[in-house]
């Protein structure tokens, strides 16, 4: 009897089918004979992907020469994709996806590994069949395989087919799945592209993967494909607080309990975040470990510390987790470094309403709570929380309070008080439901304390454009991803000189408009997630606004703190500042402004930028980093003149500036101190009335030798004391401009010009300006020594330079002090 074999014989159509052929006498030749043609159409169809790889491949100046490329091979159904990769070569098999009859699988070959495959076909072709079992050599590997083709996006693509974009230029959030190893690698490439990848608090990571999101065109995806090998699938982000509060919400607690489970919880001597809300509800599993009971208070003991109205325990979600999507879906361990306190500042429902002309002693009320508590414990403030139907830029009683709690200059505090930061919401829009009610954020002007100089005030902007829920399948989201959040208010509207409100915006959510464009309404999948206040019935709730912003920026700070000890609050919000970066929207919006006063209506919308936890903690390799924290005695008695004048020498890279010419590199200069407030009514005309001191950064000019820079900035340099500064002409190259800093206690700004400029501007004076202090007779005033903390950074547009390698900066560089300084 013959014995049957099943080889594959190629149809009209040019796919493989099974058929059978006789195993003895003619049968076997003939079996050599399908061998060898089977094998050779593959070695031809594997040459003819091989080359198109060759005619893909993509040489961008952006990124590193590709090394390899993918290739589309077809499997047998059911049939092992691991059997491709061969590990000491690289060869990896990536997206895998099944379709009715077969397996497809994306499989990149690096440019060395092209000559062990076409081995690997030739051995199986014409290799001597092995003795025990008459198989020809790699069979296991070759025979599954039906086809090899040029691989397309399409082949990493194992999402719904339907909902991969066909458009080059459509954009959208994708999920890039890549090894645990490669994430930076990734980030380098994002950074290359110009594009946006998510924070670490969007990506999914599990143990051998990370998914992060990136907002791409397809067009940009293709190249990152077609140029690099980190892809292993696409899928579109899709993670959505939706799925949580709709699909599974009867589930809430097994997810919770599963997270909670997998969290790393902190100890007691660390930083906290404390909310100053309605309460939190600590009997929450994913709250209760971070929160003691003693760490709830409340203004008035008769109103009970626990939650009255969801607010407070969402907002402590959010200030210890984040936004909680993504933990929630994601199976890795979570290690939180910091715990959280609450004051309840607001009263419940039956009780009386606090009087606003008491705002200001009753935040710093709640400031003396957990301190006298806990006087050892470092913490970041967060109050959510505004002065409804009242805004402007002039100091008013709560603000200046809250500007003294930062500054350890309220009643109660001595010498040794601590400085605060304080972490503000900038106030919300009005809510409104049809569109012709809406009058732009520009006409919702940041509400009271938010003016607030020492403060963090924080606004909306948002990244979320994924609409679900039944009923909304043809509405669209409000703001373009990367704009300003409709949630948020501006400062747009302030006359006269007031500080830049807010400083940084965090993710405050979406919202959706009608097909019609009529009508306009806030919905979960446009939302963050959190914890609730029902922990029976709905222990994850949406949340947005710019409330959820400011939790988020609290926890960031309390993160920063307990990452670096030994900073001030001052360093750890120039942190937060410094780190703040543009969207593509918000750098298109400068992009239109070429004079700087047409760009201070935009940077009172979006601050400095949104901020990024990574960039703060930890300086990139090619970022060139200066942090400093030192004090500084800005006036002295004796003819009420300014007295110190801090010098810095940048050791910037010289060769380096040389050989990147006219590549555009970016010095960015932060400035953050906390000003003793003097609030009434000359203080609401002049800011100068209002602090008690005030800083200013200067850097030295193109061409501008040192004793013409030090004569410019300090008068004592000069001869003759009635000597006019010498002029020498800036090149208007920062961002902002100096008229950007005429108030408020932070200033940053950034020049942006070819290296070649930078070269000989090596020296940045920190000089004192005008305030109440000087005007004052006292010694114990006039006198008085402070504080500043500042952060310089270099960076290279073109992200291969290496400007780190050819520095070892300290972290507290030497600094020159000379007085007096005679301005």
């Amino acid at each position: 009897m013959a014995t049957r074999f099943t080889l594959p014989h190629i149809d009209i159509s040019g796919r493989y089918q099974s058929s059978e052929y006789l195993g003895e006498g003619s049968g076997r030749d003939n079996n050599v004979r399908v061998r060898e043609e089977h094998g050779a159409r593959l070695q031809r169809e594997l040459d003819a992907a091989l080359w198109m790889i060759d005619q893909q491949r993509v040489i961008d100046a952006r990124l590193p020469a590709p090394e390899g490329g993918y290739i589309e091979v077809e499997l047998s159904r059911g049939s092992d994709p691991d059997k491709l990769e061969r590990s000491k070569l690289k060869v990896r098999a990536h997206a895998v996806k099944d379709e009715p009859a077969s397996r497809i699988v994306a499989l990149y070959v690096p440019d060395a590994a092209r000559g062990a495959y076409a081995a690997i076909l030739a051995d199986y072709r014409t290799g001597r069949l092995k003795e025990r079992t008459n198989n020809p050599p790699n069979k296991a590997t070759v025979e599954p395989i039906e086809a090899f083709r040029r691989a397309r996006l399409e082949t990493l693509w194992t999402d719904d087919p339907a909902a991969l974009p066909t458009d080059a230029q459509h954009e959208m959030w994708w999920a890039i799945w890549i090894d645990r190893d490669r994430e930076e690698e990734l980030e380098h490439i994002v950074a290359r592209l110009d594009l946006r990848a998510a924070g670490q608090g969007r990506r999914l990571k599990f143990p051998e993967a990370v998914v992060v999101p990136v907002y791409a065109t397809r067009a940009a995806i293709e190249l990152m494909m077609f140029a690099t090998s980190v892809i292993v699938e696409l899928r579109r982000a899709t993670d959505n607080p939706e799925f949580f509060v709709d699909d599974v919400r009867h589930e809430q607690h097994a997810w919770s309990d599963d997270l909670a489970a997998r969290i790393r919880w902190p100890g007691a001597d660390v930083p906290a975040v404390c909310i100053f809300d309605t309460g939190i509800n600590r009997a929450h599993v994913l709250l209760e470990p971070a929160i003691a009971a003693d760490d709830l208070h409340a203004i008035d003991d008769e109103w009970g510390v626990n939650d009255h109205d969801d607010h407070g325990t969402a907002m402590g979600g959010l200030a210890l987790h984040g936004d909680l999507t993504i933990p929630l879906g994601d199976t890795g361990e979570r290690v939180l470094t910091h715990r959280l306190e609450s004051v309840k500042l607001l009263p419940p429902n039956n009780a009386d309403p606090n009087d606003p002309n008491s705002y200001g002693s009753v935040t710093q009320s709640a400031v003396a709570l957990p301190e006298i508590r806990r006087p050892e414990r470092t913490r970041v403030f967060c109050m959510a929380v505004t002065n409804h139907g009242v805004s402007g830029a002039r100091p008013s009683t709560w603000s200046s309070a809250i500007d003294q709690a930062a500054a350890g200059t309220m009643p109660g505090d001595d010498e040794n008080a601590p400085r605060r930061l304080m972490v503000l919401s900038i106030g919300n829009t009005d809510p409104v439901l049809e569109m012709h009610r809406w009058l732009g954020h520009d006409a919702y002007p940041a509400q009271d304390p938010s003016q607030a100089w020492n403060a963090l005030s924080i606004g909306g902007y948002t990244d979320l454009d994924q609409i679900k829920g039944l009923g909304y399948e043809d509405w669209t989201q409000f703001a373009a991803v990367g704009d300003i959040s409709p949630h948020s208010r501006t400062s747009v509207g302030w006359v006269g000189r007031a500080p830049i409100k807010p400083e940084l915006v965090l993710e405050a959510g979406n919202r959706a408009v009608s097909p019609s464009r009529r009508d306009i309404v806030t919905l979960d999948s446009l939302s963050v997630l959190s914890t609730g206040r029902d922990v029976s019935l709905a222990p994850l709730v949406p949340f947005q606004a710019t409330s959820a912003a400011t939790a988020e920026a609290a926890r960031m700070a309390a993160r920063l703190t307990a990452a670096h000890p030994d900073y001030w609050p001052e360093t750890i919000r120039a942190l937060m500042v410094h780190s703040a970066e543009y969207t593509a929207p918000m750098r298109a919006a400068f992009d239109a402004a070429p004079n700087l006063k047409d760009r201070y209506p935009i940077v009172r919308r979006f601050g400095y930028g949104v901020p990024d936890f990574d960039r703060a903690a930890a300086s990139a390799r090619d970022h060139l980093a200066l942090i400093a924290q030192t004090s500084i005695q800005p006036y002295r008695r004796k003819g009420r003149k300014y007295n110190e004048c801090h010098y810095y020498a940048l050791p910037l890279p010289t060769g380096v500036l040389e050989e990147l010419d006219n590549e555009t590199v970016d010095l960015k200069v932060t400035l953050s101190y906390y000003v003793d407030p003097n609030p009434g009514f000359a203080a609401n005309v002049d800011p100068l009335r209002y602090q008690s001191f005030g800083l200013r950064f200067d850097l030295r000019r193109n061409g501008e030798t040192i004793t013409n820079f030090k004569k410019r900035v300090n008068v004592a340099e000069r001869e003759n004391p009635k000597e006019k500064a010498p002029r020498h002409a800036d090149d208007n190259r920062w961002l902002l401009g100096p008229d950007s800093v005429s108030a408020g206690s932070l200033h940053c700004d950034t020049w942006s010009r070819p290296a070649i400029e930078l070269v000989g501007r090596d020296l940045l004076c920190i000089k004192p300006v005008g305030g109440w202090w000087r005007d004052r007779s006292t010694p114990e005033i006039v006198d008085r020594k402070t504080r500043y903390a500042l952060i310089v950074t270099l960076k290279a547009r073109r992200t291969t330079i290496d400007l780190y390698t050819p520095i070892k900066l300290a972290v507290r560089p030497q600094v020159a002090v000379e007085n007096p300084v005679n301005i």
